[in-house]
């Protein structure tokens, strides 16, 4: 048994914790430590319900008095309990503290595999209750078994509904300062539309800037369905789907996150918006603002860069042919024509003496690397075959030069000369970093058609770790994959290899 003044210190202590701390979930934290560490306890955690349409309870915060418990922590953490299941969800539904002598021998205990590898036992919980009825649970464990002690379980009771009525103060706090957030957030954005719902979907608030950008008054349109409003006929399901869902199960997807959607003007004329919606952390039903922003002009700068870009890589690729025609057609053909004229003056002077015939082998075998140089450069400007017969007979090549093994796998067929020249130096540029960096020994290359977009992969066995960010030769790439409105990753972990993944539309 604990006794009397042991019980007036924790009180006081977590009364000294909430009056000094602005809301709940930063105290609770600390409650937890000092209640742990007043009791003699090893362990203490928060259990909370979980929003949505089910009862369950989550671990929402753990305290561990020493390391050896980090892992019934996370256990802790990542367990969901209903009501009856569980210490805590005993105490959820009965609303009373209750008390375990061994956790071990409990049946009522899913985490009781835990507790035996970090050797906890003894176990009780009690309610946090508020006006409006309990709102979560304290859970403390002990190494040791520990028999029930019924002056503790009511000392923690009593605490368990002063830690309730704090919170429920400060959540009616953190309500009226959001109430004044919202507001002050309007008249900070006021250069942005700001458009205000309610759990039903009706306009509840309309800003100056949303009036002069879609075309309605506000005293016109506040009351009525914003769906019919603003979003295209075309979007209108989707959208009420979506809603619909959130309410339902609270899975938000779109909450808090920039995106590009379309919107309709009064007129029914559409244009591209970027919008964030954010939901009002108020009582009651839920209430939604989102702050849209007409990204047309945006659209079309972009556009235009787009458009730049394919023009200049499409003038990067044909400079790149006209000089391997030059050096093909021009200088490679003179050296040529040279080589066959050593050999025939070799063969045509008589008798030539050994010092001339040597220097003759010696120029004609220079020329040779002279020409095969010259091959091999024209070759990385631009190959012939790959304007002549395509990516796959191209690559075929690029793999039969490659140090170290290579799986190729390509389509078939012709594609745009863009694209086949943008995988084809995605890959050459693969191949020269596992050449160079990787130490594999072997890679793939597999190149695929794929829902209207050519899908280009070079992965290897090597060491990993690479860096896209630090070289210039993958970052030239992903831009000329990025104006063909593609995508280039690189995936790269340390003794995991390396995989490059290019993705460009064929549209």
């Amino acid at each position: 048994m604990q006794s009397a003044g042991k019980f007036i210190t924790i009180e006081h202590a977590v009364a000294l914790i909430l009056s000094k701390t602005a809301n709940a979930d930063d105290a609770y934290p600390k409650i937890l430590e000092a209640i742990g560490t007043s009791l003699g306890w090893q362990f203490g955690a928060l259990w909370k319900e979980v929003p949505g349409p089910a009862v369950l309870l989550r671990c929402a915060e753990v305290w561990c008095s020493d390391e050896r418990l980090s892992g019934f922590a996370r256990e802790s953490r990542g367990t969901e309990l209903a009501p009856g299941v569980g210490l805590p969800g005993r105490v959820w539904s009965s609303g009373r503290p209750h008390w375990i002598t061994d956790v071990r021998a409990d049946e009522n205990f899913p985490r009781a595999h835990a507790a035996i590898a970090t050797g906890l036992q003894a176990a009780f919980c009690f309610p946090i209750r508020t006006a409006r009825g309990l709102s979560g649970a304290i859970e403390l464990l002990s190494d040791h078994s520990r028999d029930p002690d019924d002056e503790l379980l009511a000392t923690m009771e009593t605490l368990g509904s002063q830690i309730g009525e704090f919170a429920e103060r400060g959540r009616a706090e953190v309500a009226a300062r959001e109430g004044e957030a919202r507001h002050a957030g309007i008249l900070d954005s006021a250069l942005d539309c700001i458009v205000t719902i309610d759990d039903r979907g009706r306009v509840l608030e309309f800003n100056a800037a949303a009036e002069g950008t879609f075309g309605y008054r506000a005293d016109d349109i506040v009351g009525l369905e914003m769906v019919e409003l603003i979003v295209p006929p075309s979007l209108r399901d989707e959208h009420r789907r979506g809603f619909a869902r959130y309410l339902e199960t609270g899975d938000a997807h779109l909450l808090d996150q920039r995106i590009e959607i379309v919107g309709m003007r009064a007129d029914g004329t559409e244009f591209p918006v970027e919008l964030t919606i954010t939901r009002i952390a108020l009582p009651g039903p839920p209430v939604f603002t989102g702050f849209l922003r007409d990204i047309t002009d945006r659209k079309r700068t972009e556009e235009d860069l787009r458009a730049s870009r394919v023009r200049l890589v499409g003038a990067q690729d044909a400079e790149r042919s006209r000089l391997e025609r030059n050096l093909h057609d021009g200088a490679q053909q003179r050296l040529v024509s040279l080589a066959l004229a050593l050999r025939l003056l070799r063969d045509q002077i008589p008798e030539p003496g050994r010092e001339a015939l040597e220097l003759l082998d010696r120029a004609r075998e220079e020329l040779g690397l002279a020409l095969d140089e010259l091959r091999e450069l024209a070759r990385g400007i631009h190959p012939a075959i790959l304007t002549e017969r395509g990516l796959g007979p191209a690559l075929e090549g690029v793999v039969a030069r490659a140090p170290l093994p290579v799986e190729l796998t390509a389509p078939d067929g012709r594609l745009p000369a863009p694209i086949e020249a943008a995988a084809y130096y995605v890959v050459c540029e693969a191949l020269v970093n596992v050449a160079k960096y990787a130490s594999a020994s072997q890679a793939k290359i597999s190149l695929a058609r794929t829902d209207g977009r050519l899908v280009v992969e070079i992965s290897d066995d090597g060491v990993g770790g690479a860096d896209a960010a630090k070289g210039t030769g993958l970052r030239g790439l992903a831009d000329r994959v990025e104006a063909l409105d593609g995508r280039l990753e690189v995936e790269s972990k340390p003794a995991g290899g390396t995989r490059v993944r290019a993705e460009i539309p064929l549209g």
